[in-house]
């Protein structure tokens, strides 16, 4: 399957997936490598689709959300972990709960890198993932336990590697998962052994570094294979700038990496800027592979024009006022008027635990 065939960018067709995706199957399989996973979650990452409007789906095709609770939950797992960066800023980018044990350096094995760890399943994986900007939930989740618990790396510089490659790049999302794996995002560090990734990938290796007993993961050495280490150079190619046709008698309704909803205010006669900023991506520095997915998602929003350079700058050289613009927290330095995203609950703050956080959110849903 082609990329253009695992990610249309084109609204309609984005929709009809939506409209297709089968919320009971995806409970029963969703951890199989070949699972009825809805690879809906890059539109979710970029805003073209949001986790209310997912829900709202599937209640409008009579789906009872309490009846598909493990499929709503994923989704409410993205808008956790979006609570806990607004909540927490910066911090996510750190160890948020308490150190990574058993660091040995950070940077990342090369051997993850190169995808030459000899563990077949993973080693492919991470060759179609640098093609197509997807990874299977789980095989992300084997890829963090290999480099960080077996590996001992600090979960930072590959959860960075990781963000700069996925199409569904979600600072929140992946740097969270990459803690709650390594321990510093949890209760304790999680492993995968061979048998297990045997069962999910459909492989039958044997005698690879991870073809041991559980009880063995806390105490072994790092395997050879791992030793060998790599900072990759994650670089973002901004496109140029257009120059802008603004009227200043409408609103200015900015964009980003974050909101490309070609359904946000559709109807209103307005200025729409995607707006790239360099600083932005500077700091949380994506492929040009994401770069290109994001534009060819924007040209789904009608009149749209492009800007890269810095907020300021953009108002300053256009004497904007009257901007509109989705809460994000990577938008804490925008000025206009702040919109709230399309979250699936009212279910605001920070939960220290996701369980907690679901418990408020399932009691939404049994109200109805």
């Amino acid at each position: 399957m082609s990329k253009a065939e695992l990610f249309p960018t084109r609204h309609n067709a984005i929709i009809d997936r939506l409209e297709q995706i089968d919320p009971e199957a995806y409970g029963r399989s969703r951890n199989f490598l070949n699972g009825a996973v809805t690879r809906l979650s890059p539109y979710i990452s970029r805003g073209v689709l949001s986790t209310r409007q997912v829900l709202q789906s599937l209640e409008r095709r009579s789906f009872e959300p309490l009846k598909i609770e493990k499929f709503v939950q994923e989704l409410a797992w993205r808008d956790y972990w979006q609570q806990v960066w607004i909540a927490k800023g910066e911090a996510i980018s750190s160890d948020l709960k308490s150190p990574q044990m058993l660091v040995a350096h950070h940077k990342m094995p090369l051997a993850i890198a190169d995808a030459s760890t000899g563990i077949d399943a993973i080693d492919k994986a991470i060759r179609d993932f640098y093609t197509s900007g997807y990874l299977h939930n789980h095989v992300r989740m084997y890829l963090a336990s290999i480099t960080c618990n077996v590996g001992q790396a600090h979960w930072k510089a590959p959860a960075r590697w990781m963000y700069y490659h996925l199409l569904d790049a979600d600072w929140a999302s992946n740097a969270l998962s990459w803690q709650w794996v390594a321990g510093s995002n949890s209760s304790k560090k999680y492993y995968a052994n061979q048998e297990n990734i045997n069962k999910y990938c459909f492989s039958k290796q044997t005698g690879t570094f991870l073809d041991v007993d559980y009880s063995v993961f806390g105490s072994m050495d790092i395997p050879t294979t791992l030793l060998p280490t790599t900072l990759p150079e994650l670089v973002t190619p901004l496109p140029a700038s257009s120059s802008l046709k603004i009227d200043p008698a409408l609103p200015t309704l900015i964009y980003n990496f974050y909101n490309l909803d070609p359904l946000w205010h559709a109807d209103t006669p307005a200025n729409r800027i995607l707006l790239l900023e360099p600083s932005v991506f500077s700091a949380y520095p994506v492929s040009g592979k994401s770069i290109s997915f994001a534009l060819a998602l924007a040209e789904n929003i009608q009149a749209i024009q492009l800007f890269t350079g810095e907020f300021d700058d953009l108002v300053i050289q256009y004497h904007l006022h009257n901007v509109h613009f989705k809460e994000h927290p990577l938008n804490a330095h925008y000025r206009g008027a702040e919109e709230p995203r399309d979250w699936m609950f009212n279910v605001k703050g920070y939960f220290s635990s996701f369980f907690a956080f679901w418990k408020k959110c399932r009691k939404e849903l049994e109200r109805g």
